[in-house]
């Protein structure tokens, strides 16, 4: 086990739920969807930089899986990324559950920055136009993260064009599904929140994780690994 990177997949997605999700839970009222997108956004802009020398700042189990469908990492390393980020996704939850507690008046039952259809998404989109969003927005988190993380697309400058899609994938998901794109960010809210939010929740690590696998294979189609005169991208490429 790579200690370095496994602590950086928990950092990470540690800190992703409790700013990211912490700015819907805490700040909605003053942020709205255009700041709640940006905060999405600007985290994993910020967390891409720290961390993405580290581990490649995965960050999300869909997008692990969809670096391991192309290939630059082995079942080993992306199993133990997925241990990591489901784990610091619970504890961010729980310290973001915890400060939320500290709020006079802030409810933390029901919605608590969680995902839903239905009677749960503020449009009241059903089960099949969720899954089809999730899968679409995860397609394109996964497909710009496997396509800017080569070394010769865009050095130095892969955490920009994923943090942009990052906060436009939630200017379209929030309304739709307050979005997931990621199974972890949903499991660690959802755990707290209880009801409806657990119920729903399968959706929310099925979709990304189709997505992933779809995002996978098309690049592997668009993008030839290596292109000509390019090098073999590695599984450090942020």
């Amino acid at each position: 086990m790579n200690a370095r990177i496994v602590a950086s997949e928990f950092l990470g997605t540690l800190l992703l739920v409790f700013f990211a999700v912490g700015s819907a839970v805490v700040a909605v009222e003053y942020l709205g969807t255009v700041g709640i997108a940006l905060a999405f956004g600007f985290t994993l802009l910020a967390l891409a930089y720290a961390l993405g020398p580290i581990s490649g700042c995965h960050v999300n189990p869909a997008v692990t899986l969809g670096v391991l469908m192309a290939r630059r990492i082995d079942l080993r390393s992306a199993v133990e990324r997925w241990a990591a980020q489901f784990l610091g996704a619970i504890v961010g939850a729980a310290l973001l559950f915890l400060l939320a507690k500290q709020i006079p008046g802030l409810e933390t039952s029901g919605e608590f920055g969680t995902n839903g259809y239905e009677d749960r998404s503020a449009v009241g989109i059903n089960i099949g136009g969720a899954f089809l969003a999730e899968v679409m927005l995860t397609f394109l988190l996964v497909h710009v993260v496997l396509a800017v993380t080569r070394k010769v697309a865009i050095t130095g400058f892969g955490g920009l064009p994923i943090g942009l899609a990052f906060a436009a994938i939630h200017l379209v998901g929030i309304p739709l599904t307050g979005t997931s794109v990621n199974p972890a960010r949903s499991l660690g809210p959802a755990l707290f929140a209880g009801g409806g939010a657990l119920s729903q929740l399968w959706l929310f690590i099925v979709a990304p994780l189709v997505g992933g696998v779809i995002a996978a294979y098309v690049h592997r189609l668009t993008h030839p690994n290596p292109l000509p005169g390019e090098a073999a991208e590695t599984e450090d490429a942020l």
